[in-house]
């Protein structure tokens, strides 16, 4: 059974950072293209960031380029996002998941295209 686990997530002010990270259990990681998701409040899930498999494809929402960055380690089986700069429009559940397909060399922002999901890991940012 693949798992995908969130960490890192927390309170914090305003133009602080975090770092979440995302651990597979799945045998397949390093072969596939994963993806971070938030959902806040009465919001739709949207798609935040995501690494291809090779990490030769970065992809962020226009909402956080140049705050974020998305990256991999497949030796370790885990996905990070660096949030930096962080905004109140920012709070949010956010999600790591797995793409379907393996080695898909474009991320892709549609989020039916993910099979795996992580619980989630809330992030909160005070004004």
């Amino acid at each position: 059974q693949v798992q995908l686990v969130e960490s890192g997530g927390g309170l914090v002010q305003a133009g602080g950072s975090l770092r979440l990270s995302c651990t597979d259990s799945g045998s397949t990681f390093s072969k596939q293209t994963m993806g971070w998701f938030r959902q806040a409040p009465g919001k739709e899930r949207e798609f935040v960031a995501g690494v291809s498999w090779s990490s030769g494809d970065t992809k962020y929402a226009d909402s956080v380029k140049g705050r974020f960055t998305v990256s991999r380690d497949n030796a370790k089986n885990t996905m990070y996002l660096q949030m930096n700069r962080l905004k109140p429009e920012d709070t949010a559940v956010y999600y790591c998941a797995r793409d379907t397909y393996l080695y898909r060399s474009m991320v892709v922002t549609d989020l039916t295209t993910y099979n795996y999901w992580g619980q989630g890991t809330q992030v909160t940012v005070s004004s």
